[in-house]
């Protein structure tokens, strides 16, 4: 049941985002949004710095590294829970 919902939230939740998307490049062309392409830039470079300064150390922050952990820890402990999980999620989204 879950992969088959999750299979149609997913379509749904795409097609909104497309849409959304196309709405705002028509707002965009029309004159209703004015973009600051300047700004971008300045942020995506921001971004790319920070992206490059956390992966330069190859190291997860402590607090992902724990909860990482955690769900490792409880894949292993049921095993027969997360395969049988799993299994039908796949049939699911097959379906």
């Amino acid at each position: 049941c879950t992969g088959f919902i999750f299979q149609k939230v997913g379509k749904l939740a795409a097609t909104a985002v497309g849409g959304g998307f196309f709405l705002l490049q028509i707002a965009n062309h029309t004159g209703y949004i004015k973009v600051d392409w300047n700004l971008v830039q300045r942020d995506m470079n921001k971004a790319k710095q920070q992206l490059k300064f956390h992966s330069s150390g190859n190291k997860m922050p402590p607090e992902v590294k724990s909860r990482v952990d955690e769900v490792i820890i409880f894949l292993k402990k049921n095993v027969i829970l997360t395969g049988g999980f799993a299994g039908g999620f796949l049939l699911g989204m097959a379906s």
